[in-house]
């Protein structure tokens, strides 16, 4: 468990760190209109991202020959999901006119996200026994929860 939080306090860290620039140089770098799948380095922190797959990895305990057919799988799952989440976010920006073709285009993007989980939940079942696979998802929840909690109570400490 010291480990997890270890882990947790350096995605925190970097998280808070990178996050303004990168979504600066990500708008910044954009020209209008542009795909999302061409930016989603600028708006990715490597550090972030090994931090999140040391969890991973430590929480579904890969056999070797696991881990060299199922990290190459997982990162796709990651950038099909950041750019349409990329995407989303870009749909509900200020910039973008509010109506039925917002709310469509919402609904779409959830959708999209909804056929990538589907997707790739059986690309990952090919890989690994079903147990490891439902381990997966709790553990980027888990991941994910944690890091909430850590912000939050750092916010508080700091009086914001």
């Amino acid at each position: 468990m010291n480990s997890l939080f270890r882990y947790i306090f350096l995605f925190v860290v970097v998280l808070t760190w990178g996050n303004e620039d990168a979504n600066a140089q990500a708008n910044n770098l954009r020209p209008r209109n542009a795909p999302a799948a061409r930016f989603r380095s600028a708006s990715r922190n490597p550090k972030l991202e090994a931090a999140h797959e040391r969890f991973i990895g430590q929480q579904l305990n890969l056999t070797d020959s696991e881990s060299a057919r199922f990290w190459p799988v997982y990162r796709k799952y990651q950038q099909e999901l950041t750019a349409v989440r990329i995407l989303k976010r870009l749909n509900n920006s200020s910039a973008q006119a509010n109506g039925t073709e917002q709310i469509d285009k919402e609904i779409e993007y959830d959708n999209q996200m909804v056929n990538i989980r589907k997707h790739y939940r059986d690309e990952f079942l090919k890989i690994l026994p079903a147990e490891k696979v439902s381990e997966l998802y709790k553990s980027e929840r888990q991941f994910t929860d944690e890091l909430f909690k850590q912000l939050s109570e750092r916010s508080i400490r700091a009086g914001n």
